[in-house]
């Protein structure tokens, strides 16, 4: 098997080949509903398929688009994945975390990871951006192997939260549940997720967030709350909804990342 640090270097070698750019800053990986925000941040110097980086897969999942682009946003130079692989995608957790990894061999110092999600807080309607200040991973999956024993207590940095607050002083908090999919939660695990803290629940980022720790990146954990989470109106969860809501929301979801980006 191919090591995936190895891996790692590979994609980061294409990468500044293909971009013309020898070492990126800040990686932003987005979620469901968060393409249309990325037009926010400027014109890419190129967007590469995802196909034609090592490691990378086809993205499996409707609304995300499965390419990497560079962008320069505030005279930082901005990695920008449209799409990420999940665990529910079989490919296994180091295939979920190559992208991370890969940022931090391209050189990158911090990463902005987002994603779409329930949210647990009636007050959070659809299109409401929520900063991670922590995680519950409920997936039993780590891409982490061996004796790597990981300090995670500060894994959303606090620093990088304060600054956000700074900019958008309506921005809240909360707690985030990754569960595995590809089925959305029952109603009996969002009061579960409830019980144990849990304040908005999806399927991506803790692993990525792990991972992003172990190679020495900061981490920045942005939710877009797409739907309330299932059970709190009586109305089905679809994905389509997810997408809906990043569009309606894509100009304030764009407008925020183009001021913190500049910032990290």
């Amino acid at each position: 098997m191919t090591d995936p640090f190895d891996l790692a270097q590979q994609a980061a070698d294409r990468i500044a080949e293909l971009t013309g750019v020898a070492t990126h800053d800040v990686a932003l990986v987005l979620g469901s509903g968060w393409g249309p925000a990325a037009e926010a941040l400027g014109t890419p110097r190129i967007e590469i398929p995802t196909t034609d980086i090592p490691g990378f897969h086809a993205s499996a999942v409707a609304g995300h688009a499965g390419s990497v682009a560079s962008v320069e946003v505030g005279g930082r130079n901005v990695l920008l994945f449209r799409g990420r692989t999940h665990l529910y995608e079989g490919h296994g957790a180091a295939a979920v975390a190559h992208p991370v990894r890969a940022a931090a061999a391209a050189g990158c110092s911090t990463v902005v990871l987002t994603n779409g999600c329930g949210g647990l807080r009636p007050e959070w309607k659809p299109g409401t951006p929520v900063l991670i200040s922590d995680h519950i991973n409920l997936t039993a999956a780590t891409a982490l192997e061996g004796p790597t024993f990981v300090d995670v207590t500060d894994l959303y940095s606090t620093r990088l939260r304060a600054m956000c607050r700074e900019l958008d002083p309506t921005l809240d908090e909360g707690v985030y549940v990754q569960f595995p999919g590809p089925q959305y939660e029952t109603p009996a695990e969002i009061r579960m997720v409830a019980a144990i803290g849990g304040d908005l629940v999806g399927m991506s980022t803790t692993i990525e967030a792990v991972a992003a720790r172990h190679v020495g990146l900061e981490i920045l954990g942005l939710s877009l709350v797409t739907n309330h989470a299932a059970g709190m109106t009586g109305e089905p969860l679809d994905h389509s909804e997810v997408l809906d809501a990043g569009r309606a929301a894509a100009t304030r979801m764009g407008e925020l990342l183009a001021r913190i980006v500049p910032g990290l």
